[in-house]
């Protein structure tokens, strides 16, 4: 038995905030969320709703969201708004948003001032001070939390090729890191990242949880930050592996297989397919190589985890998700948006190609810009 109707999903990107003529990241976010507040007639220009606007760890970022959505289509939309809608609020207060993972220009990150942020900056030194990675979060609806376990415990080894595809940060403090995805290996040193054992049941997971904040190590469940996790707030699971996305239709084709990732696992489950028993330390190994090289080298094939090219690993993945992606009707939008991001590259291509043509890194981030409200 498959779920009736398409699963409800939704997007959350964080973008950075810069100077609109040097590019360096602002620490304004206070002020851009108070000006959208004060000014919702300009940030709106005639959206029928705000697009919620939120401060993060640090000042230089900036979170936005989309509503509850049912249709690619309609989440594509509300992408773009958000976006749109940042911006316009940013510009309010003299900066402009990008859509990057990090700072390709040199930055001394500014915590923003609540108590549990400073409470994080004093438990976790260095990797507090230094986070200001920008990331894509993929909610998808599930029934139960019985169901929302299974899923987990089912996407594991299809998450690696999700980074490749949207790996979106090869410089840090002004140098190319080498990497696709620096944010990753940034994000990775927080003591609860990355990817999990399987659970079985709710029970499981929910027990882990418990015990991961017994250890003291994390002040608060906010804290847990798997690759992927059941939701504090919503009915839905959390993909969180994604750099946010240079161009907004990436991240629509981000939602879109990761929804229907949640299909196919959901699938499975119900017909007592077994979930791939694929040990930890190999899904980091995965992970690792997606964030290294992206689509520019080998990946580890998700189920016969030896070296395959980027596209053949990519295709795999297409393949796994097909039938969901056909039930839901988005299988011929997700081929061809796919297709233009395999020809046009990731965004870390995207950004090294410019850094190539300009030699100036502020050059990236003002094609950033660009990119991140185009329509």
């Amino acid at each position: 038995m498959t779920h009736r109707g398409p699963r409800t999903f939704g997007v959350e990107e964080e973008l950075l905030l810069v100077d609109p003529v040097t590019g360096a990241p602002q620490a304004l976010s206070g002020s851009v969320v108070r000006y959208a507040r004060l000014h919702q007639e300009v940030c709106l220009a005639g959206e029928r709703r705000s697009e919620p606007l939120e401060t993060e760890l640090q000042r230089e970022q900036l979170e936005t969201g989309t509503p509850v959505c049912t249709s690619l289509d309609t989440l594509a939309s509300h992408v773009r708004s958000a976006r749109q809608a940042a911006s316009r609020a940013a510009a309010g207060v003299g900066a402009a948003v990008a859509a990057l993972a990090t700072s390709p220009l040199e930055v001394q990150p500014s915590l923003t001032p609540s108590h549990r942020y400073r409470r994080m900056s004093d438990a976790y030194g260095l990797t507090a001070a230094e986070q200001l990675t920008c990331g894509c979060h993929v909610h998808v609806g599930v029934e139960s939390p019985e169901e929302g376990v299974a899923v987990l415990d089912r996407i594991r080894p299809w998450l690696p090729p999700l980074l490749a595809l949207s790996a979106n940060s090869p410089f840090w403090q002004g140098s190319d890191t080498g990497y696709d995805s620096w944010r990753h290996q940034v994000w990775g040193r927080w003591p609860s990242s990355g990817p999990t054992e399987l659970f079985g049941s709710p029970e499981a997971y929910r027990a882990t949880v418990d015990t991961m904040l017994r250890s003291g190590a994390l002040l608060d469940e906010g804290m847990v930050y798997f690759d992927a996790r059941l939701s504090r707030h919503y009915p839905t699971v959390e993909v969180r592996v994604m750099d946010v996305c240079l161009d907004a239709d990436d991240t629509a084709l981000m939602a879109a297989l990761v929804r229907a990732l949640v299909d196919t696992a959901s699938d499975d489950w119900r017909a007592g397919v077994p979930p791939d028993g694929v040990r930890t330390d190999l899904l980091r190994l995965a992970m690792w190589r997606a964030s290294r090289s992206g689509l520019r080298d080998d990946l580890v094939h998700p189920a016969r985890r030896d070296a395959g090219c980027a596209r053949t690993v990519v295709s795999a993945l297409l393949e796994h998700v097909t039938p969901a992606l056909e039930r839901s009707g988005d299988l011929g939008t997700v081929r061809g948006l796919l297709g233009r991001l395999l020809d046009r590259g990731n965004g870390a291509m995207v950004q090294r190609e410019v850094h190539r043509r300009t030699r100036d890194v502020a050059a990236v981030v003002a094609e950033a810009v660009r990119r991140t409200v185009s329509p």
